[in-house]
């Protein structure tokens, strides 16, 4: 389940985001009349096709394993979170029904009914993601239900769905969505500046994926930071493993870096900010914050798998920030696009750390949850299949992402060659 999260998050991130962007280079061009802002959108849509292709695959596998993967977590949670999974099916018919009338809509539609059929995708898009978080949120903040002798006496889908998490969860993971969307369609178009490539696609490109990736980075930071003050009063076991923390203390330091240990109780080789961790909980130097070792030990999260990812996406997050920063700085300084080639260097790589950061915040809040898959209610073991064989699948399944990755980068790269050539003037004229 864990892998083929992984794999599909990243489309499903992109379907957040891209379908913003086409909207925007599209509206952009029929507000100035320029078609090189249409032909822009025309070539993202082309490769957000072929996104979307793949991520409705890898979507449906994983509809497909919440049942055969979690029998006893459908069972008990089903009828309580069904809200939120049927509200994303209807959100996602739409986002296809519109998307086709988008891409097959190029020369059959008037120019303002084309670009109004993209706005739906964009917000569909979003939708889905914020209706796939709530039933997640709800996973961490149980609520909407009533219990007698263990079993479900009643049910309140909408208070499920709308569940304590569920403001902080959703938000924080939308404007992460296009913070990965904006990066990753900048490292393109910068990978192709560091080929020579110039032209006004490269240069539009590159200008509103970092457009979209400086304002969404710095939201994604406040939310984050919303997000994790939430997680110390609503689930202090996480974000004690969060920070490696072990006892409970009043005027709890911030540790960088570093590895939790069991046997000695401490974070080995970490920088210390004293009174940084009960500032950033309370906002109060003296707050009390609650160490592992108040919980019973089968309670407890792996804090050294969730505070390295924590420390990743933390210190990855505040990269990508830092990098836009700069980034925006040398454009208004200079009122052009940078050519340095180590800030080019640098936006390409942006794009692949972007994806890192999103999935070490979810190895934050997935492995910080654990050993529940439910919170508080119940337990991983309990809820996964006990039916054997699973290692044969799951080696099979990865091995076919696998072979979805390759197959996709192929194509992508064979339509950024085909879009390429088509841009290329004739043989003896000027471009």
């Amino acid at each position: 389940m864990g892998t083929s999260l992984g794999f599909h998050i990243v489309f499903a991130v992109l379907g957040v985001g891209v379908p913003l962007l086409m909207a925007t280079a599209e509206g952009i061009g029929l507000w100035r009349r320029d078609g090189t802002w249409i032909a822009l959108a025309r070539r993202w849509s082309s490769a957000f096709g072929i996104l979307f292709a793949i991520g409705a695959v890898s979507g449906t596998v994983l509809s497909f394993e919440l049942g055969l993967l979690w029998p006893g977590f459908m069972a008990f949670s089903g009828s309580i979170i069904g809200l939120p999974f049927s509200a994303e099916g209807f959100a996602f018919f739409l986002e296809a029904i519109f998307l086709g009338l988008y891409l097959y809509g190029w020369d059959r539609l008037g120019p303002i009914q084309h670009w109004l059929t993209g706005l739906p995708v964009a917000l569909s898009g979003a939708a889905s993601a914020v209706f796939v978080v709530m039933a997640n949120a709800w996973m961490n903040s149980p609520s909407g239900f009533t219990l007698t002798n263990g079993r479900l006496a009643s049910v309140d889908p909408v208070s499920a769905a709308f569940n304590a998490a569920t403001p902080t969860e959703t938000t924080h993971m939308l404007v992460s969505a296009y913070v990965v969307t904006g990066f990753v369609v900048a490292s393109v178009y910068a990978a192709g500046m560091l080929r020579g490539r110039f032209d006004v696609h490269h240069r539009r490109g590159l200008l509103l994926g970092m457009a979209m990736a400086g304002i969404a980075v710095v939201l994604a930071g406040i939310t984050g930071d919303t997000s994790a003050r939430f997680i110390y009063g609503a689930q202090p076991a996480k974000f004690a493993a969060m920070e490696g923390l072990y006892a409970t203390t009043r005027g709890a330091p911030i540790h960088l870096g570093g590895i939790p240990s069991d046997s000695e109780h401490r974070v080995l080789y970490a920088i210390e900010i004293p009174y940084g961790l009960s500032i950033l909980a309370a906002l109060d130097p003296n707050a009390e914050v609650r160490g592992l070792d108040s919980f019973p030990g089968d309670q407890r999260p792996n804090p050294i798998v969730v505070h390295l990812s924590f420390d990743t996406m933390v210190g990855l997050g505040l990269g990508l920030g830092t990098l836009a920063l700069i980034f925006w700085a040398a454009v208004l300084r200079s009122r052009r696009l940078p050519k340095n080639r180590l800030l080019l260097w640098c936006l390409v790589a942006a794009g692949p750390a972007a994806v890192v950061t999103m999935e070490a915040g979810w190895f934050v809040t997935e492995f910080g949850r654990q050993p529940w898959v439910v919170y508080g209610i119940i337990r991983t073991v309990v809820a996964a299949t006990p039916a054997p064989g699973l290692g044969i699948v799951f080696i099979v399944f990865t091995a076919i992402y696998v072979a979805l990755a390759v197959t996709l980068s192929r194509l992508l790269l064979l339509l950024a060659r085909r879009n390429r050539e088509r841009a290329k003037p004739p043989p003896g004229t000027e471009a």
